[in-house]
């Protein structure tokens, strides 16, 4: 992975001002060294020097490696020709140290820094030991400062340079876990839809499924039979006020995330009522229990009630069946749920597509059961069956 670059100010005005100051410093940092270490003030060595190492460092964000190369140059030149007589890196630090910060993407500033500093050294020595006739040790006293200046310099560059890829590597590290938390967010959005849009045609499918069978009985009974059609009608009442509970808790749990619903989600102990409430004269429906069903944990109940609750909806609505039987049972540590039919395979099959059984299937593997639906048999029928785990049981 390449390296995170070294920010820059955002304001173009602060950047300018920054090197403005910074080739102002320089210039009379150099005339002021000059002057201090009993070196020559003129207009033809360190004047010149100054304005152009000054002027140099107008350019160093773009380019500090020829900066520095062009710096290093112009010190030599002068010191060569005896033009002046100050140092050889410290009036170049400010170039040295912004070639050695310099870490951008394929632009290694610290070896450059480092080799051109070595290279001013070597030269300095060879020269001064040559042209200045400078004894080794003189030779050492002087350029010794000026070596010990020069890793000074690189060493507090690399500092900066490592403490902004620090910088950088947190705001990456930062802004990476924002969008994981905003992926997670939008995941558990998505979840929370699935499980609403779910919940909705459980409950709506379920209810019209059944409230629509109850008004067709009471509607071929009313001449013949009232009272027969005076209890579908009542049933069918029943139905639709246990629907709106329903959807008043859902509800209110969508408007206040994380509080309790005031009505409980019906469960598997409330399964035999929901038979009794589909099963008409047209749907025999027989259910068989076992275990203890009041021992199962709410989520596995939950998903029992629904499971049952849609396929038998399904049955109403798509087999044409005449008889139909739900198996409850708990053995072994788990839930079986089966629910079968005799009615036409082929319409279950176009219906076993829709969001129904998907909705079934996905509350079974949320729990870490098994789901099927398929043709029953050889012959006409359909069957539905969920096992699903209760955890923490002990028959």
């Amino acid at each position: 992975m390449d390296r995170p670059p070294v920010p820059a100010p955002a304001d173009p005005r602060a950047v300018r001002l920054v090197d403005g100051l910074l080739a102002a410093g320089t210039a009379v940092a150099v005339l002021a060294g000059a002057a201090r270490f009993g070196g020559r003030l003129d207009a033809a060595g360190a004047l010149p020097l100054a304005l152009w190492l000054g002027l140099l460092l107008l350019a160093r964000r773009r380019w500090p490696l020829v900066v520095l190369l062009l710096s290093v140059q112009a010190v030599v030149v002068l010191r060569t020709s005896g033009l002046t007589d100050g140092g050889w890196v410290w009036p170049v630090s400010a170039a040295y140290a912004t070639l050695a910060a310099d870490d951008r993407p394929g632009r290694p500033g610290l070896p450059w820094a480092g080799g051109v500093g070595l290279a001013e050294l070597a030269f300095a020595a060879a020269w001064e030991t040559t042209a200045g006739g400078a004894t080794p040790r003189e030779v050492l006293i002087s350029l010794g400062a000026e070596a010990l200046w020069l890793a000074v310099l690189l060493a507090s560059a690399t500092a900066y340079r490592n403490h902004l890829r620090w910088r950088a590597e947190l705001d990456e590290r930062l802004l990476r876990a924002a969008r994981e938390r905003d992926l997670e967010a939008d995941r558990r959005f998505a979840e929370a839809r699935l499980d609403i849009a779910r919940e909705l045609h459980d409950v709506v499918g379920h209810t019209l499924t059944v409230v629509g069978i109850h008004l067709r009985v009471a509607a071929e009974a009313l001449h013949d039979s009232p009272e027969e059609a005076r209890a579908s009608l009542t049933t069918a009442q029943q139905v639709r006020t246990k629907a709106v509970r329903d959807l008043r808790a859902l509800v209110h749990v969508l408007r206040a995330p994380g509080e309790a619903s005031e009505d409980p989600a019906a469960g598997v102990c409330e399964v035999a009522a929901l038979v009794d409430r589909v099963r008409s004269a047209e749907l025999d429906i027989r259910l068989e229990t076992a275990g203890d069903l009041a021992a199962i944990p709410a989520p596995v109940s939950f998903a029992v009630h629904r499971i049952v609750q849609e396929a038998l909806t399904n049955t109403v609505r798509h087999a044409g069946a005449s008889r139909a039987d739900v198996t409850v049972r708990l053995v072994g540590g788990r839930v079986e749920v089966h629910v079968t039919d005799d009615g036409r395979t082929a319409a279950q099959i176009s219906g076993a597509v829709g969001h129904g059984v998907r909705g079934m299937d996905e509350r079974v593997r949320a729990l870490g059961g098994d789901f099927s639906a398929g043709p029953h048999g050889q012959g006409d029928g359909w069957l539905v069956r969920a096992v699903i785990p209760v955890p923490g049981f002990h028959p």
